[in-house]
C-alpha cells in the first residue's frame, strides 16, 4: 500500500492541526510572508483541505475565520522569533508539546547539535511520517518523534528519547492549553517547569478572555472553536512567575502591528493581558 493508502485520515481535536497547516500554505504564498513553510500545503492537501475549504456559511463566520487565520499567523512568527532567540541563547534541546503538523524541524535553521523533540498522539505524527516521506523531507537538526498522550507520562516517556532535564530547554506550546481544561494546564505547566533547567526558555499560546464566548458560543460541531475550553488567566505573567519563570505577555494586535500587520478594526473590548508568552526558567 502507499503512504496514501495508509494515512489515517485527521479527526478530532488534532484534525485542527492540518487546518494550522492550511493557513500556513496561504500565508507562505504571500509576496510579503511573515514566514514560508514549504511543507504546509503538502499536510492541508493531504488531509483534504487543499486547494479550498468550504467557504464560511455567512459574514460573521467569515470574520471569525479570517481572525483566527490572523492569530496563527502571528502566533507562528512569534514563536519563530522565539526559539531563534533560545538557540543564539545557546540552547540545543527544543521540545514541541503538541507539535501536529509543525515543520520547525524542516523550515528553520538550527545550530549544529540541536536536537528536536515532537511530543503528539500516534495518529497525528504517523499522519505527518507519510507527508514527510512522500515529500522527501529531510530535517535540518536532530529530530526527535515521541508518541505520547498528554495526559500520560509525557515526561517520562520524553526522557526515554532523549531528553536532557539537567540542560536547558526550549518549549513549546501553541495553539494547545486553550483545548485543556484548567486542572490539565496546571499540571502540564509544572511538568515542564520539573523538566526545565535555568535558562530554559518557554513560548506559550493562550486564549484571550472572552475567546470562548465570542467565538465558541454557535461554533459548528468539530470545528476547532467548539472544542476550546479555557481562557488565560487574569494575570498571566504573575501566574508563571508562580511556576518558576520570568515571562512577557503581548496582545496579539500588538504584535501584528510590530510584524506590519496591523490590525484595522478597533478593539471590541479593554485590551486585556497577551495571549503570546515568552518566558525564561529562573
Amino acid at each position: 500500500m502507499t503512504d496514501e493508502q495508509e494515512r489515517v485520515q485527521p479527526s478530532g481535536v488534532w484534525a485542527t492541526a492540518v487546518g494550522v497547516a492550511r493557513v500556513r500554505a496561504l500565508e507562505s504564498e504571500r509576496e510579503n510572508a511573515l514566514f514560508r513553510d514549504p511543507l504546509a500545503q503538502a499536510f492541508a492537501a493531504a488531509g483534504g483541505l487543499w486547494p479550498s475549504s468550504p467557504p464560511p456559511a455567512d459574514e460573521a463566520a467569515r470574520r471569525r475565520r479570517l481572525a483566527v487565520s490572523l492569530s496563527i499567523v502571528i502566533r507562528t512568527k512569534f514563536l519563530d522569533d522565539l526559539l531563534q532567540q533560545a538557540s543564539a541563547s545557546g540552547v540545543r534541546q527544543v521540545v514541541l508539546l503538541g507539535a501536529g503538523m509543525d515543520s520547525r524541524a524542516f523550515r528553520m535553521d538550527w545550530p549544529e547539535g540541536t536536537r528536536l523533540f515532537e511530543v503528539d498522539t500516534a495518529a497525528p505524527l504517523g499522519f505527518k511520517a507519510s507527508v514527510l516521506r512522500q515529500e522527501q523531507a529531510v530535517a535540518r537538526c536532530e529530530r526527535i518523534t515521541v508518541a505520547v498522550d498528554l495526559r500520560a507520562d509525557w515526561p517520562g516517556a520524553l526522557a526515554a528519547a532523549g531528553h536532557d532535564p539537567a540542560l536547558p530547554t526550549a518549549w513549546i506550546a501553541e495553539g494547545l492549553l486553550i483545548y485543556l481544561p484548567q486542572d490539565a494546564v496546571e499540571l502540564l505547566l509544572a511538568r515542564i517547569s520539573a523538566q526545565s533547567a535555568a535558562g530554559s526558555r518557554m513560548g506559550l499560546t493562550l486564549g484571550s478572555r472572552g475567546v470562548i464566548e465570542r467565538f465558541g458560543a454557535d461554533a459548528a460541531p468539530g470545528s476547532a472553536a467548539s472544542m476550546w475550553v479555557s481562557e488565560m488567566p487574569d494575570d498571566p505573567v504573575g501566574w508563571l512567575v508562580g511556576h518558576g519563570w520570568e515571562a512577557d505577555s503581548h496582545t496579539l494586535r500588538e504584535r501584528a502591528a510590530a510584524y506590519g500587520r496591523p490590525i484595522s478594526t478597533p478593539p471590541q473590548r479593554a485590551e486585556q493581558p497577551g495571549g503570546l508568552i515568552s518566558a525564561v526558567r529562573r
